[in-house]
Formats: structure tokens, sequence, C-alpha cells
């Protein structure tokens, strides 16, 4: 079975053209997603199996690579960390494709569509199923290839091509510093197994890095480049977080995001909500060995993911584009994922991960839906008074937006303990956002880099989120129309199997915080992760019982001792929301009362400011950012980041190119090479035809001279011989 749940998705991306070709769009359609929704199924038996049943297994499928000491097999690994990734893949992808049956069906080529949907898919699985970096290489470049193709879907449309092309360029830009980390990774560890690799550094082998005469602990183990040594683990965590940073979309590599909106809104939803964008996270939760022993490298991803949360907030003030609102909103919901991450608490950016991907597909899955229904309209100024024309469809972006903002009840001294059933009372944001946020202050308490930057970024980009996210409802569904009259009297009909998949997103965005708090975070989390997030979990609690199988008790030993000198602090929260001293990461903590109010009062803070401004007469009048002020022109312009790379890379490489292909290609290569040669023959040509006069004496006159030359000669060499 545990192939197949790789293998389905390819199996659909081949078949759905020529059954399209042979039996109709329709069938495509439907072969495709039953094909996704058999793998879905699969992947939760799996999950429950392998993440709650504890049978984490790796299936060696066939040896892939073998070249000299190189060895790299295909297979699936199935922990907890890839059990979480491949239900939220799949379930989500078997939810867009169900979507799009309805949102594609006025576009056609349905059938090359989903072929692209599924290939995306498959791809995505063979990432989060790698057992080693270059098997997860594979899958990363393989949606990259499909988000290209997915972007640029409508090809004749420049706008989309454009934007396919800047998604795949820049992307490249991280890919080639993973592609390097990888080539360290087999220099420095002679392998690119996982097991390998990670149990070296959990145990601090002794290593000795390719053609090197000596080597030493891997904690400690230095290696030179240009007369310079580098901490090797550093090195080689710093350029796997730099390719983490192009898929993810991070600061200063994140250009490409908004700009993918060109495609179809399902595409959105699949790449933007839970799936490519996500694979940076899951990376660096994968590497969390590495990333343990390299505290500037966590230090790194601390701060460009607190970065990236305050940065994306601050422009999705004052997007009007309904999807690129959204799109904003994911960028900075993976900021918060990584600035978990850089503090150590990997569960708890998984645990928001997994959550959400629930709310954002309801936001992107129902924003489509208001885009069909308002005659693919995207400005959110020009509509309004939507909830009277699609009534089910603004309770359910309610319900995705009260998810994002984290709606929930903190605890309260005497009142209540902040726990419902052992979890914590409120939407899926609520309980997995609030815990990012925790954990970045306990790092920042336990001496993690960046932890209280990070917490405090953290908060002011809660409150945006609010703001935005209502603004968008406000503008979107409430007050009167500002929509054409022909909308207003006739919206578009929106396609059953379009609402249906907004549904099961719903309950996901309401209560999966809650329902799998235990699991991801909370008591159960070291049975439940049970040695994937290893470096996280064993190194900080007290109880060796959650170590990794494929660690021995020596390995965890040292690992233990080791982690002592790191200076790089775990601020995993297994306690969240009660008052007092808790036990967070293995360490005691004092807890205090405003950092538990503190993400509440953010949410409530930015809600009521985006109903007192837009709530009140007319919800287009000018607020605090008025048009033509410094702030607004350079939040509206995304803080110049396109204008800069334009005229930093864009300009300067349009101009050297030109340089090169009229100067140098042609004046210089070709004005020398062939085209010199050609010229010189046919001006020598031209000089020869002018011997050509037409007259017969002319002729006559070169033929005696030529006689007499030749008989000349002859006399000559007959004289010569006597």
């Amino acid at each position: 079975m545990e192939p197949f749940v790789v293998l389905l998705p390819l199996f659909g991306a081949m078949l759905s053209m020529p059954v399209g070709r042979a039996f109709g769009y329709r069938a495509s359609e439907l072969l495709t997603t039953v094909l996704l929704l058999i793998a879905a199924v699969m992947s939760w038996f799996l999950f429950f199996d392998v993440a709650v049943g504890g049978n984490a297994r790796t299936i060696t499928l066939f040896e892939w690579i073998s070249s000299g000491d190189f060895r790299a097999n295909w297979s699936v690994r199935l922990d907890t960390l890839s059990a979480v990734m491949l239900v939220v893949v799949n379930s989500v992808s078997f939810l867009v494709h169900t979507y799009s049956m309805g949102y594609m069906k006025e576009y056609g080529e349905q059938s090359r569509f989903f072929a692209y949907l599924s290939l995306f898919t498959f791809a995505m699985l063979c990432l989060v199923t790698a057992d080693n970096f270059l098997q997860l290489f594979f899958g990363w470049e393989g949606v990259g290839l499909a988000s290209y193709l997915l972007i640029g879907f409508w090809f004749k449309k420049k706008s989309a091509n454009d934007a396919a092309i800047k998604a795949f360029v820049v992307n490249r830009v991280g890919d080639f510093g993973f592609a390097l980390g990888i080539m360290c990774i087999f220099y420095v560890f002679g392998t690119i197994q996982f097991d390998e690799v990670f149990s070296a550094v959990a145990g601090n082998a002794i290593v000795t890095p390719w053609n090197a005469s000596a080597g030493g602990h891997i904690q400690e183990l230095t290696i030179r480049f240009l007369s310079w040594d580098f901490h090797a683990l550093t090195v080689i965590a710093v350029l796997l977080f730099i390719g983490a940073m192009g898929k993810s979309a991070q600061f200063l590599l994140h250009t490409w995001l908004p700009d993918a909106m060109e495609g179809p809104t399902p595409v959105s939803a699949l790449i933007h909500a839970a799936t490519m964008v996500t694979a940076g996270v899951f990376l660096v939760c994968r590497c969390s060995a590495i990333f343990e022993y390299a505290p500037s490298a966590a230090a790194l991803v601390t701060l460009v993911g607190a970065v990236t949360a305050f940065f994306a907030a601050t422009v999705g003030l004052l997007q009007d584009d309904i999807k690129k609102i959204v799109a904003y909103s994911t960028c900075s919901q993976l900021g918060y994922m990584f600035f978990a991450a850089g503090v150590g608490a990997y569960d708890a950016a998984m645990f928001h991960l997994f959550t959400h991907a629930f709310f954002k597909a309801l936001l992107f899955l129902g924003s489509g839906a208001v885009i069909i229904g308002m005659h693919h309209e995207q400005d959110i100024k020009k509509m309004g008074g939507v909830k009277e024309l699609m009534p089910f469809t603004h309770i359910l972006m309610v319900i995705g937006t009260i998810a994002i903002t984290g709606v929930g009840i903190p605890a309260i001294p005497g009142i209540w303990e902040g726990k419902i059933f052992g979890a914590p009372l409120g939407t899926a944001g609520f309980v997995s956002k609030d815990m990012i946020l925790e954990s970045a202050f306990f790092g920042g308490q336990a001496g993690a880099a960046f932890g209280y930057f990070a917490f405090t970024l953290g908060l002011l980009a809660a409150v945006m989120t609010a703001f935005y996210s209502w603004r968008l409802i406000f503008l979107t569904f409430w007050g009167p129309s500002r929509a054409p009259e022909n909308v207003r009297k006739h919206p578009h009909s929106v396609p059953d199997t379009m609402m249906a998949p907004l549904i099961p997103l719903a309950l996901g965005a309401l209560v999966a915080g809650m329902a799998f708090y235990g699991y991801f975070v909370g008591d159960n989390s070291d049975k439940f992760w049970n040695g994937a997030l290893y470096a996280a979990e064993e190194v900080h609690h007290e109880d060796a019982g959650t170590v990794a199988d494929h660690l021995s008790a020596g390995e965890v030993e040292a690992l233990r001792d080791s982690h002592e000198d790191t200076g790089h602090a775990t601020a995993a929260a297994d306690d969240h929301g009660a008052v007092g001293e808790e036990d967070h990461g293995g360490g005691h903590h004092d807890i205090p009362l405003w950092v538990l109010w503190a993400p509440f009062i953010a949410m409530l803070t930015g809600s009521f400011a985006a109903g007192w401004h837009y709530l009140r007469g007319d919800p287009l009048k000018p607020g605090m950012l008025r048009p033509g002020g410094m702030i607004y022109a350079f939040l509206k312009n995304k803080w110049y980041f396109d204008e800069i790379y334009d005229f930093i890379f864009v300009k300067p490489a349009l101009a050297i190119g030109r340089f090169l292909w009229k100067d140098g290609d042609g004046k210089t290569i070709d004005g020398v090479g062939p085209d010199g040669i050609a010229t010189f023959v046919a001006a020598g040509a031209r000089r020869i035809v002018k011997m050509q006069s037409g007259y017969v004496y002319h002729y006559a006159f070169a033929m005696l001279v030529g006689i007499a030359l030749l008989v000349t000669f002859i006399l000559i060499r007959a004289g010569g011989g006597q």
C-alpha cells in the first residue's frame, strides 16, 4: 500500500490527457480525482498507523544511483513527519481536484490542468517521503517544474507567463544554495542518507571529509574554503535554509509569491496553502538535528522568519486583490513557522503547518468562489454586499478568518485554566499560532538568538493579520454593493463541486487545533513524533524512552551531553495555556500572564481597528495611511522590492545581454567570423565582376596575353633544362 500513496497521483498525471482525448474531459477529471481520493484515504490510514500507532518504517523500492562511493536508493520513508505531510498534501490536493471540476468548467483544457495538478502532487509526495537528500531534491525540483506549468497555465496571457518565469527564476536562486548544501553534506559525511547523516550529528561522530588528511568530531568540525575555516554544520544548515527561503517565499526571495496569483485559483490553494510553500518548513524540521548544532544558522532562520512575518503583514494591509491579500497572509504565516523552528520549537512549527492548511485552503477556495460569483472580479473595492448574494460562502470565509486571526479563550487565573479536555479552547489558528508565539518567548528566555525579537514582530504581525483579514470580509461581503448593476442582479452561479470541499476545510479550521493539540505539542507529543523530530525532543526531555529507533543509547547520551554547549535553546511548549511555572522542553520557565494574553489582545486590536474603520460610514474613506503619503506608497509598492530588484538585477542583466548580443555576438563574432568572411568574398566577387566588360576584343586581348605568358613560361623552363 505504501508505494501507491505516492504513485497514484503519478498515474493520474500520466493518464489524464490520453483519457481526456479518448473519453472527454469529464473522464480525466473523475479519474484523477478518484485516484487522489484513494491516496488521501490511504494517507489517513498511514497517519494513524505510523504517527499514532508508532509503526514508523522505511520501504526501499530500488537502488536509484550507484557511482563509486555514491549511493542513493529510492525509498518511501514513513515516520511521523512524512505521515503528517502525506495527510496534508493528499487531503488538500483531493479537495482542490474536486473544487477544480467546477472552477475550470468555463475555461477549458481541463485534461491538461488536472494532469498538472496530479503531477504537482506526485512531486510533493516524492519530496516528503524521501529517505535521502537527492530524492528530496528530485521532488523539490519537480514541484518547481509543476508550479511553473500551473502558474503559467494560461500561457497565452503575458502576465501569467511573466509570473511563471519569475517564480521559476527566483526559486532557482534558492535551489542553487540547496544543491550546494547537498554537495557539502556528501563532501563532509560521505553519504546523503538521512539516518546516517542525522545519527552522525546526534552522536557527534568522527567524520573525515572527502580528500581530507584528517577528520574530527562533526559538531566541532571546520572546513576550509578560500583560506577561511567555517563550521561545517553551519555551512550546511545555511545552504539548506537558502533553498527553504526560495521555496517558502521568505524575505528577499519572496517576490514570486504574489505574482503567482496569475494562475487559476485552485493552483493558489494547492501551491500556497499546504504544499509547495511549506516544503521549506518541512526541510528545516527534517534537518532539525543539523540546525540544533548550528546555532548561527538557527538564529538566521529565526531572524528571517520574524522579518518575513512582519513584512508580509504590512504589505497585506493595503492590497486590493482578494487573492493577493491571502497570498501575503500565506507569506506571513510561513514566517511564523520558520521562527518557531529557529528557536527549536519544530513541533510547534509543524503543528501550525498542519492547521494552516485547513484555514488557508478555505480562504483561497472561498476567494475563488467569490471571484466566480462576481463575474471574475478580484478587486475587493469593487465588491461589497456579497453576503446577500453568497450567504454560504460568507459564513465559510468568516470561519476561515476567525481561524487565521486566532479567535479563542486564553487562560483566566482562578476562573479558566485555558484548556478543555487537555487542549486550548479556540480555532485552529488560535491554538497553533499562540503556541508559536509562546515558544518564541520561551526561546528568548532560554537564550535563543532573536527569540524576543521574533515574539515582538510576531505580535505586531498578529495585529495586522487581524486587520487585513477582517478588511477583506468587510469590503467584500458587508456594506453597500459597489459592483456593476448586471453583477448585482445576476450573480454567477457557483457549482456544488466548488462549495462541497469548503465544508471539511471549515470544520478543520474550527477544530483541528483542539483535536490534534495533544499529539503535536501536548502530553502525547513524545510518543507521537517518535524520534522524527528527535533533536528537539530527545535532547530536551528527561525521558529517553522516546528516542528514535535508529539511534543507539550511546548516541542519545552524546546528543544530550553535547547539546549543552550549542547555545541553541529549544522552546517546545508542552502545556500551552497554563499560568505560572511550567515545564517547556525540559526546563522550567516562568510564564507571565501577559504572554498568554498578548496574542489574544493583538487579535482584538486588529479586529476592532478594522471594524472601526470599515463599518462606520463610507468603507473606502481614507484611513491613517492616506494615498499620497510616504508610508502608504512604501507599503502599496511592497517595500519597492520589485523596483529594487529590477534596478539591481533585471536592468543590468538586460543591458549586459543586449551588449553581448549586439556588440559581442553581432559586431565582433559574426562581424569578424561568418559575416566578415561572407562580406569579404562578396566584395571580392563584385571587383572581379567588373573585369567582365562584355566586349569581344577585350577577351581576345586577354587570351593573347595569356598565351604570351604561357609561351614565355615554357621557353624559360626549356632553357633552364638545358
